[in-house]
């Protein structure tokens, strides 16, 4: 019987990458460092500014598939814990120091999503070394995926080889959710390491909000419920604390909604203290803020705050 064909043989590119019995003298890295995988990245988001800006407008990929030999990755996870993480967070500091750097030179920064994706996987065709990255731009849940840009350093010859897949290749990768990471987009370019969402972590909710300030034009403002109970309040907000979901806008009160998430029935609830609250079509009563009138708050439900500012609920 004839052996089975790896996915890159049958794309034919596995003399790209991988090592076969005419090449296996030469010389390869076979440790794969933390500044090895930190400059890999950084690399990559260099050459995708490069890559897909146009005119004066800088675009780079949101999402980053960081892929390992498996017993690459297992190092990382089980004898360097908590290394991936320190990566990825001083990854997306100098992305938003390069990103200040092109604003600073009078370029137009604008993200094409509202946060950065970091997923670490591992593959069985990939050896000791190697390395590679498929980048995303993350526009929206119906962006087509059809093209994805994928990249491999050959140990070989060291020379970086890119090329289109189809969305299918992915499924021979392996995913581990101590190697997804997540982080919001901050426009100021400023790192923000509370909000950073740890490896496997759930959260109740995700709430979406679009405002209507030029500067938030085409952009949207994302909270991640991690609280049982939240607040919803405007720019006037001072508490920082993780249950403040802070809209940075006038036209919402402050506060002006606290949202509960109940354990026993799974279900949300919600009381608003704004001047206008619309729920689903529906107008809330204004409560008392020392005493909360409870609604039930449906998921994928639609709230209008004084009929200006739109916000999302969506379930983890």
């Amino acid at each position: 019987m004839d052996q089975k064909n790896t996915i890159w043989q049958r794309m034919g590119i596995q003399d790209w990458f991988l090592t076969s019995p005419d090449n296996g003298k030469i010389k390869k890295q076979v440790v794969l460092t933390p500044d090895d995988v930190y400059n890999y990245v950084i690399a990559k988001f260099s050459d995708s500014v490069r890559e897909l800006s146009f005119a004066d407008r800088i675009v780079f990929y949101h999402e980053y598939i960081i892929s390992f030999n498996t017993e690459d990755y297992k190092e990382f996870i089980n004898n360097k814990e908590g290394l991936l993480g320190l990566i990825v967070n001083e990854t997306v500091k100098k992305f938003y120091e390069l990103l200040g750097q092109y604003r600073a030179a009078g370029k137009t920064v604008v993200p094409s999503s509202s946060k950065w994706v970091f997923r670490l996987v591992s593959h069985p065709d990939y050896a000791r070394g190697d390395i590679g990255f498929i980048g995303k731009l993350l526009p929206g849940s119906n962006k087509k995926e059809e093209n994805l840009r994928v990249t491999f350093i050959p140990r070989q010859t060291g020379v970086a080889q890119t090329f289109d897949i189809s969305d299918d290749v992915l499924k021979s990768f392996n995913y581990y959710s101590e190697g997804y990471y997540e982080l919001p987009y901050m426009e100021e370019l400023n790192y923000d390491e509370k909000g950073v969402v740890k490896p496997g972590k759930k959260y109740h909710a995700r709430f979406e909000t679009i405002l209507p300030e030029k500067q938030f034009a085409g952009k949207k403002v994302e909270y991640l419920m991690n609280d049982d109970e939240i607040i919803v309040s405007g720019e006037d907000e001072t508490r920082e604390d993780s249950n403040i979901f802070k809209i940075p806008t006038e036209w919402v009160n402050t506060p002006h909604l606290r949202i509960r998430f109940n354990k026993s029935d799974g279900k949300f609830y919600v009381a608003s203290f704004g001047e206008l609250t619309i729920l689903n079509e529906q107008e809330l009563v204004r409560s008392d803020v020392n005493s909360p009138s409870w609604v039930e708050l449906p998921v994928n439900s639609r709230i209008l705050l004084n009929g200006i500012v739109g916000v999302n609920l969506f379930k983890s």
